[in-house]
């Protein structure tokens, strides 16, 4: 019976994810983030992998395909291809370059479907919810907001990395190449599970209906003092940066972890009611 129960767990966590933009969007991460020197053939080729993987993975567990998967597919399919036949100047080319073609794709992606007015979250969010709210405007206005969210999230991490090419010469810059753009990341992901559960109690709110108090702004910035902290503990194993300036990371992450913590219970929906 525990077994079962496990089990049920397991799945449930592997729908979550699938039925979220992050399974559609993870082999994009993933290859902006691996590629560099010496990688691009690897990079492609876990991305174009995970591509397929989630495809089958979403169709076995009930999913229908999406444009997102779709493009996915076909995107690293071609990039793989190239690594197999390119010369060795044109891999050099691409593992500087590559990184930024991505997140300039995902860019393109993700406002084309906006101003398609079909916005790419649509597909993800339908699986989650029951179908009589698919064509609702709050439905919709959600989804508008989550797909920009991303849009934007790509457009800064595409600036971060023509940064580094540019201006740093490299695309494995520590902070342009990996950091600020795992943080815009982040930030999307967090906007993506905060934004749902707020819009509604906003709407019934302003239209007078009494409902709990929406989630405080602080839950959606409660990952920043964890990440403060990885970034400076990766700073000091890569050797990335100055010793002092890890550990003040450190630091400050873990003070900042501490002090998240207590603002979000006494800004909880709970603790509110109770006051």
């Amino acid at each position: 019976m525990g077994h079962e129960k496990a089990t049920d767990k397991k799945r449930s966590l592997i729908d979550a994810f699938l039925e979220s933009p992050l399974s559609g969007l993870a082999p994009w991460i993933a290859m902006s983030l691996i590629v560099g020197p010496g990688r691009f053939e690897e990079a492609a080729s876990i991305a174009l992998g995970m591509s397929v993987l989630f495809i089958v993975l979403g169709h076995r567990h009930g999913g229908r395909v999406k444009k997102m998967e779709l493009f996915d597919v076909g995107y690293f399919a071609i990039i793989s291809g190239i690594g197999l036949f390119a010369t060795a100047g044109m891999i050099a080319w691409m593992e500087l370059w590559s990184g930024e073609m991505t997140n300039i794709a995902l860019v393109v992606f993700a406002f084309g479907s906006i101003l398609l007015r079909n916005p790419f979250t649509l597909e993800y969010a339908k699986e989650q919810v029951e179908e009589e709210v698919w064509d609702t405007p709050l439905f919709r206005k959600v989804n508008y907001r989550i797909t920009l969210a991303w849009a934007l999230a790509f457009s800064f991490s595409a600036l971060a990395g023509l940064y580094g090419v540019i201006v740093l010469d490299t695309s494995d810059n520590f902070w342009t190449g990996w950091i600020l753009q795992i943080g815009a990341m982040l930030f999307a992901v967090a906007f993506t599970e905060w934004y749902p559960d707020v819009a509604p109690n906003k709407a019934a709110m302003a239209a007078g209906i009494p409902t709990d108090p929406p989630l405080p702004l602080i839950e959606l910035f409660n990952w920043i003092p964890a990440f403060i902290g990885i970034v400076g503990l990766s700073l000091l194993i890569t050797d990335s940066g100055p010793l002092w300036l890890g550990i003040t990371l450190i630091v400050v992450g873990l003070v900042g972890f501490m002090g998240v913590r207590k603002l979000s219970a006494h800004s909880s929906p709970q603790a509110t009611t109770a006051r």
